[in-house]
């Protein structure tokens, strides 16, 4: 196991805090769920390659790779079908739930961890997941509702996960080869040109009405994808990749204070508990990975 980085881990979570402002500008954008997953993409990419050539060299001093391999392109497939499952959960129940449950990946890594390279957990590492997952459901418990629209944008979330698990694990593998700009570039460029086709058919309008209109999208960019993931995947480079999953639960937690402020999506006595509960479960868990 990697000894442990403070620095590392917090970029983790100033990432994860910058992610989780991603569902309340997708809200505020106005074009179609998977057009603005595309646009995210899109801008952030010649950020991104400007910033990977710049660091060509001393990525080839460094003997890391440079060219587009399966592993890369994989990255961007699981990142795509994650943007796009998630961006259309957004769009039928709350940016609290839909970040929850995208964010329930530390369960499907620990699964894919243990069976497939047959990792051993402490058992604090354990009790700490379990309390920080636990204290994300709390959270959005208590705003849980039964019609069929907003089960179906939790299905989704819930869904998009799976993606967001296995887009995490590709992400950590690529990191002993490549530098975070290289396999940012490549991963956004990869979803970008997958989202497109999905954007174009998708109902509802590809292109902002007005100059105004790209401004959540160009946050979606900065904020969310470069200011975000790419952090993330600097940290996903000095930390394991257990701890990194359930550190990311912090998104939920920033979403929802989001919410409340710009949606007014209210926050309960439950839900204070909860995220107090997931903070504990964060600090559990790290002190455990060490």
């Amino acid at each position: 196991m990697k000894s442990f980085s403070p620095v590392a881990f917090g970029a983790l979570l100033v990432g994860g805090m910058a992610i989780g402002f991603a569902g309340i500008l997708m809200r505020l954008s106005d074009v179609n769920p998977i057009a603005s997953a595309f646009w995210r993409m899109a801008l952030a990419s010649p950020l991104l390659w400007a910033w990977a050539f710049a660091t060509a060299r001393s990525d080839a001093a460094a003997g890391l790779s440079t060219d587009l391999s399966r592993i890369l392109v994989l990255s961007g497939v699981f990142f795509a079908g994650d943007l796009a499952i998630w961006h259309l959960a957004l769009h039928y129940t709350t940016v609290a739930n839909a970040t929850l449950l995208s964010n329930m990946t530390p369960l499907f890594i620990a699964i894919w961890l243990f069976f497939v390279y047959k990792t051993r957990f402490s058992n604090g590492f354990l009790i700490g997941m379990a309390v920080a997952l636990g204290g994300a459901v709390l959270l959005i418990g208590p705003s849980a509702s039964t019609s069929s629209t907003q089960l179906m944008g939790d299905g989704l979330g819930f869904f998009s996960a799976v993606f967001y698990a296995g887009y995490q694990l590709v992400i950590k593998d690529c990191r002993e080869s490549y530098s975070t700009a290289r396999l940012m570039a490549w991963s956004t460029t990869i979803s970008a040109v997958i989202l497109l086709p999905l954007a174009l058919l998708m109902p509802g309008p590809f292109l902002p009405p007005n100059a105004e209109g790209w401004i959540p999208l160009l946050a979606l960019a900065l904020v969310a994808q470069i200011g975000g993931q790419t952090v993330i995947a600097y940290a996903f480079a000095h930390l394991p990749a257990s701890l990194a999953s359930v550190s990311l639960l912090i998104q939920p937690l920033t979403a929802a204070l989001a919410a409340l402020a710009i949606f007014g999506e209210r926050i309960g006595p439950w839900q204070i508990a909860g995220g107090a509960l997931l903070l504990c479960g964060i600090y559990l868990s790290k002190r455990n990975s060490t």
